[in-house]
């Protein structure tokens, strides 16, 4: 794991612009940098050394000194491939898989990315030609990052490489705020919440010459092909791939680790893996703590666990560094554990495996259409699916007018079309909410319906409409939320994580499983959590889906929380946003007891938090030396 930026203009003092960048996310690399300079290009890295510990520097250069390129990520099959390439006449200088790429792309060229599994996001710069060419990985697990301002194309694993640049201009980008106040991630289709710096989408590759940028798709899910198997023989399959998917995860040079929650995916990673190390967090929360949930199965596993547990004043100390390092606001909660769940692992190792994508690829959200404990409303649900489309969307709209009773929602959502209700896992503000508590400045940001409509657009044709929802979460919620803090927050600690539930052989067999298998009468991603029960105690693999549960509720209440979040909503910078009078009362009536507030209260301090960080202190927020409580 490691970090990358480069910049292409014919401009002078590259070596002190690159430098000046690559110290910016040497939090992803301390191990070891480099760079490339020519007229043309600079290319920097830094890398956490994890694969061929000492020939595994960056940049990499091919036989004749034509082709260069920086790697950030994993490639699990790259020995098969290495071998491949040697048959071919390739010359290799290293054992490390970047250099697998590189001749890839000289021996394939673009169809190198049919071959490679694993997360990556890499640019290759060829001196011939005077293009440069780079990708990211089918799910977007690896960022990446472009802007062109000035002359100079510049690209990077995390925007804040951008800001030593002396052509990068930072500036925020007004449409990227009320639809943040809905989805709690910046969900624009490209564009970032800082103006002219856009994401290279998952699944897709660019080249740049001569100031032109060209991007192409690769890679995209496909649902339209299922398989006829029985639900045993589905379960079979899952398990197989599941455990060579573990497998084929741990290579490394160094020991590796496990994230360990009380839930099934991150259990059956660990179940599987058996690693010589399993980490958890908990909070000194009196409702529930996941650590000790962790630590009851890593007994009966037989698993050696680190654990701890945090509270609501060091959780405030770190957020804006929290902040800091996801680049953009981002108001799921769990960024807050993960953040110290990671900074304890990497006492200890320097690659984990974590439960990440189960949930996308197996339909284990309780949003794709279980809303009800009452079997009899599941088992009548099930049965109103298998309606001819036109007459169940018929019915479920009319379901959808009626007024409030016990298993609507379960029902509505079971009959009417995904694109009627569906935007993903989060929906913090309606649309409208958003609009009364901003400034007029800013609710011009694009609509919901705008931001998933060309989603919707791409599986119209689909049978089924938890494929769909599927489909959107996979290039929504996905890449934009739950990697992106997964690859942040572990890199902020210098920490490589591993997503093997997320991996192209997993979802190849994933989106051809009939949905009647993943969410039905009985549970949400039920083949997989039976698969699941092969390892585990079947009280884990039939747990209800928590993620991290974070008491933000109480935390918003008094103390430290209260106190912080009160004086942003009280700062004079907020007026430039937000109605305070309309944000104070939201903060009052939480306080005084009314619910559901708490997560809009959050997603506002969040952002007042990010803004506070970039573009007011304009520096790196200290970080307090973290002294854990382990249990």
């Amino acid at each position: 794991m490691c970090g990358i930026v480069g910049f292409v203009n014919t401009k002078d003092q590259k070596a002190e612009i690159i430098e000046q960048m690559m110290d910016r996310i040497i939090h992803r690399g301390p191990n070891s940098s480099g760079k490339f300079i020519d007229d043309q290009v600079a290319l920097g890295f830094r890398r956490l050394s994890i694969i061929d510990l000492e020939g595994g520097t960056q940049p990499i250069y091919n036989e004749d000194g034509t082709k260069v390129i920086i790697f950030n990520g994993e490639i699990y099959n790259f020995q098969s491939l290495r071998e491949e390439l040697i048959q071919a006449g390739h010359v290799f200088t290293t054992h490390a898989d970047t250099e697998v790429l590189l001749h890839g792309y000289e021996e394939w060229g673009t169809d190198l990315l049919q071959r490679v599994r694993g997360m990556f996001a890499f640019a290759i710069w060829d001196r011939e030609k005077q293009e440069l060419f780079g990708a990211r990985d089918h799910f977007g697990i690896k960022p990446y990052y472009y802007a062109e301002m000035n002359g100079t194309f510049m690209f990077g694993s995390e925007i804040k490489s951008f800001l030593p640049h002396p052509d990068f201009e930072k500036e925020l980008n007004k449409d990227a705020l009320k639809p943040y106040l809905t989805f709690q991630y910046s969900p624009l289709n490209g564009e970032t919440f800082f103006k002219g710096v856009y994401r290279l989408q998952e699944g897709h590759y660019f080249t740049y010459k001569n100031g032109v940028m060209d991007i192409h798709e690769y890679w995209d899910a496909d649902y339209s092909h299922k398989e006829n198997y029985s639900k045993e023989d589905w379960v079979q399959k899952i398990d197989e791939t599941v455990q060579e998917s573990i497998a084929a995860h741990k290579i490394s040079d160094v020991e590796v680790g496990s994230f360990l929650s009380s839930g099934v995916d991150s259990s059956y990673v660990a179940a599987v893996l058996r690693p010589d190390h399993s980490f958890s967090i908990g909070f000194d929360d009196k409702t529930y703590n996941e650590a000790i949930e962790a630590r009851k199965l890593t007994k009966m596993l037989g698993l050696n666990n680190t654990a701890a547990v945090i509270d609501g004043e060091m959780s405030f100390n770190a957020f804006p560094l929290i902040q800091y390092h996801l680049d953009e606001p981002d108001s799921n909660p769990s960024c807050v554990p993960l953040y110290f769940l990671a900074n304890l692992a990497s006492q200890h190792v320097r690659v984990v495996q974590s439960g990440e994508g189960a949930d996308e690829l197996f339909a284990g959200y309780a949003a794709y259409g279980w809303h009800t404990n009452s079997k009899m409303i599941r088992v009548f649900a099930q049965g109103l699916k298998k309606l001819p489309k036109n007459i169940r969307f018929k019915l479920g709209r009319t379901i959808g007018n009626m007024r409030n009773f016990h298993g609507r929602i379960h029902l509505y959502e079971a009959t009417a079309p995904a694109k009627d209700f569906f935007i993903g896992q989060a929906l913090v503000f309606e649309e409208q909410e958003a609009t009364e508590i901003l400034h007029p400045d800013y609710t011009s940001g694009p609509s919901v319906a705008e931001i998933v409509a060309p989603y919707y657009e791409k599986v119209k044709d689909l049978d089924e409409e938890v494929n769909k929802m599927q489909y959107l979460d996979v290039h929504q919620w996905m890449p934009k939320d739950i990697l992106l803090k997964a690859d942040k927050m572990s890199m902020a600690s210098s920490l490589e994580l591993r997503v093997p539930l997320l991996d192209i052989e997993v979802m190849k067999v994933a989106q051809t499983i009939p949905t009647k298998y993943l969410i039905n009468q009985y549970n949400t991603k039920d083949v997989f959590r039976q698969a699941a029960n092969r390892h585990l105690p079947t009280e884990w693999a039939n747990r209800e889906k928590l993620g991290f549960p974070v008491p933000i509720r109480a935390w918003l209440k008094e103390g430290t929380g209260y106190k912080t979040v009160k004086e942003l909503f009280t700062a004079d910078f907020a007026a430039e946003f937000f109605d305070q009078e309309k944000i104070l009362q939201l903060l009052a009536d939480h306080r005084a007891g009314k619910q559901g507030l708490q997560r809009k209260i959050w997603t506002i301090y969040t952002f007042l938090t990010w803004y506070k960080v970039f573009f007011i202190d304009e520096k790196i927020p200290k970080a307090e030396t973290i002294i854990y409580e382990t249990i």
